[in-house]
């Protein structure tokens, strides 16, 4: 059996294509949804997304603006700018893209975008909002994954999931998205002992550790479904995810491949917050 391969880059394209469709009818009432997006330092990685972020901007029509900030920025003024944007009209969604230097309190900045332009679903509030099942701003890879899943027709109810990895940013989103759609879901991290044990248990595995090719042909029964969130450098300059693809895909019934995979939705998803965010913002103009 070879796996199914889940492309990333066909399901974003179709997520987009129907985006355009509710611009073009927020257009329609004079509303032209926008993101902003905080820049602090000189990261190279922080700045390539940027770009691809732009880039998704310009491609749907949104309006776009990045705000680039030095290293050694105040934390003052950094938040003074997150309360412009708040304030701003044009504005629907704001992101500050991480890493931030250190002398920079996280909490602090995403604690101070406001929940209705949190389009990164970061804000404490957001996560709250995900934990006890209400509406709000999902991070935009956990939610680009749930979009896959769909997308293929790969029904999570009733099914154990296994997830890989306890960030914030993944991992626990990941979960609770998994357990509102009524998966029965185990989290595995560094502390979890006989990793392949439990991953063989399950029916969807979804890994997001940062550990090149943690997951092998061990670790997945056959036919489960296989999600690879890990971008891992390798030292020849070429991307590798956290899952041995190779390996894998000769056991699995789908898997995402790394690149154009599970990266190509987290964009796609922000730019579907905002335009969420925007139609939102501008309900009374809607008639909502």
């Amino acid at each position: 059996m070879t796996a199914t391969i889940m492309d990333g880059k066909l399901i974003a394209k179709q997520l987009k294509e129907r985006l355009k469709g509710e611009i073009q009818s927020l257009a329609a009432l004079g509303i032209k949804p926008g993101l902003a997006v905080v820049l602090v330092g000189e990261d190279p990685a922080s700045h390539v997304y940027v770009r691809n972020k732009e880039k998704a901007c310009a491609e749907l029509g949104l309006h776009s603006e990045v705000h680039k900030l030095p290293d050694n920025v105040e934390q003052d003024k950094l938040i003074d700018l997150i309360r412009l944007l708040n304030a701003s009209e044009e504005i629907h969604g704001i992101l500050v893209q991480k890493p931030l230097p250190s002398h920079i309190d996280d909490k602090a900045v995403i604690g101070a975008i406001s929940v209705d332009k949190d389009v990164d679903g970061f804000h404490p509030v957001s996560v709250g909002n995900l934990l006890i099942g209400d509406e709000g701003f999902v991070p935009c890879t956990p939610a680009g994954v749930m979009e896959m899943l769909s997308v293929m027709n790969i029904d999570v109810a009733g099914k154990r999931a296994v997830v890989i990895g306890r960030s914030n940013i993944v991992g626990k989103p990941m979960a609770a998205l998994l357990i509102r759609a009524h998966a029965t879901v185990t989290v595995c991290h560094s502390r979890t002992p006989n990793l392949a044990e439990v991953t063989r248990e399950a029916d969807i595995v979804i890994a997001a550790i940062g550990k090149t090719k943690l997951v092998g042909a061990e670790h997945v029964r056959p036919g489960a479904v296989v999600i690879d969130v890990g971008v891992n450098r390798l030292p020849d300059g070429t991307l590798a995810g956290d899952v041995d693809f190779d390996a894998v895909k000769e056991i699995a019934s789908a898997i995402t491949p790394v690149p154009g995979g599970v990266g190509r939705m987290t964009i796609a998803m922000l730019m579907k917050n905002t335009v969420e965010a925007a139609k939102n913002l501008s309900a009374a103009r809607i008639g909502g």
